[in-house]
């Protein structure tokens, strides 16, 4: 795994697997999550001939976790960072969870310039849910938009139990192994700041292709996010998988995987 520090130097970092010459394929993890947790993509990609790039943001995996939080901001700029210090192009993005959103906070700030096409694996791009956008987070609402996530992500009563999913838990408590579930000021902040954004309009503006990928048993949002989304972008489709939770690629490696490689392949 390779270093990258930021402008503020703070130190990123980057595995790479696969042929350098192949298709570029950025992973970028949700909140908290590790690099790793792509455990079931990267050797599928690799081996389908594509660059697979796992990245750990700041304050993902060892990564360096600066006590003064982070915004959703300045994961775009750390995104931009990784893309510039390997001089890529050309790169299919992929974001889970908050990694979605993360990629809409790099091409509101730079553009499509070294991108191909982006996948966002079960992330609504607004999380508050309006009169004119029913798919955010479930519960949370103008009635309780600063202290709905004040202490943490709240449980929403929607999904499969997690002791009822079988080998998909055991595969998400695999590709979670060490994570720390207790969430500091800066984590809270950044919840915060990831829980009121607005991407829509970025999308709105994004000329390359875009696939959104939803689970069918979300925790988190309705998978109606996932067409709803694609029709704002000039270039978007969607696919809702059955039997899995928002950790889609994690629960079912096999289905996503052959939707992710088709997508890159239609690049």
């Amino acid at each position: 795994m390779a270093a990258i520090i930021a402008d503020d130097g703070i130190r990123l970092e980057c595995t790479q697997t696969g042929d350098s010459s192949g298709r570029s394929v950025m992973l970028l993890a949700g909140f908290k999550a590790p690099a790793t947790s792509w455990r079931y993509q990267v050797e599928p990609l690799a081996q389908a001939g594509c660059h697979v790039l796992s990245v750990n943001l700041r304050g993902h995996g060892s990564a360096d976790h600066p006590k003064s939080g982070v915004t959703m901001e300045r994961r775009g700029q750390d995104v931009a960072r990784v893309l510039e210090s390997l001089d890529l192009t050309d790169v299919l993005l992929v974001g889970g969870s908050m990694g979605g959103n993360t990629i809409w906070s790099y091409l509101s700030q730079f553009g499509t310039e070294r991108t191909a096409g982006i996948a966002v694996v079960d992330q609504t791009p607004k999380m508050l849910n309006t009169a004119d956008w029913p798919h955010g987070y479930y519960g949370y609402d103008a009635s309780n938009v600063d202290t709905y996530f004040a202490e943490g992500i709240p449980p929403t009563g929607h999904g499969t139990p997690v002791w009822k999913r079988g080998k998909r838990m055991l595969r998400l408590l695999k590709a979670m192994r060490g994570v720390d579930h207790k969430l500091s000021r800066g984590e809270l902040a950044l919840l915060n700041d990831h829980a009121k954004a607005d991407w829509r309009p970025v999308i709105e503006e994004t000329a390359v292709p875009v696939l959104f990928v939803a689970g069918a048993e979300s925790e988190h949002w309705s998978s109606t996010h996932a067409a709803a989304s694609a029709g704002l972008a000039p270039i978007g489709s969607s696919v809702v998988i059955p039997n899995d939770g928002h950790a889609a690629n994690i629960e079912q490696p096999e289905v996503f995987n052959q939707i992710l490689l088709e997508f890159a392949n239609s690049l």
